[in-house]
């Protein structure tokens, strides 16, 4: 029954100390106004190399017929 007692003890106290502490790391918006911004720089560049790739294979010319 002490263990318990102890654990009880050890717990609150340690929880206390969190309620406490007032520095709780960084806020979710800028992570999520970064991921945003990697993603539609992802999307650019995305389209551009698909563009690219398009206009290349359409530049390459096709198999002479009949061989």
């Amino acid at each position: 029954m002490h263990l318990f007692a102890y654990l009880h003890a050890a717990l609150s106290a340690r929880l206390a100390e969190l309620r406490h502490t007032g520095e709780r790391g960084d806020s979710p918006v800028p992570t999520a106004v970064i991921i945003f911004g990697l993603v539609a720089a992802a999307i650019v560049v995305t389209g551009l190399v698909m563009t690219r790739a398009t206009d290349w294979m359409d530049s390459v010319p096709e198999a002479p017929a009949g061989s």
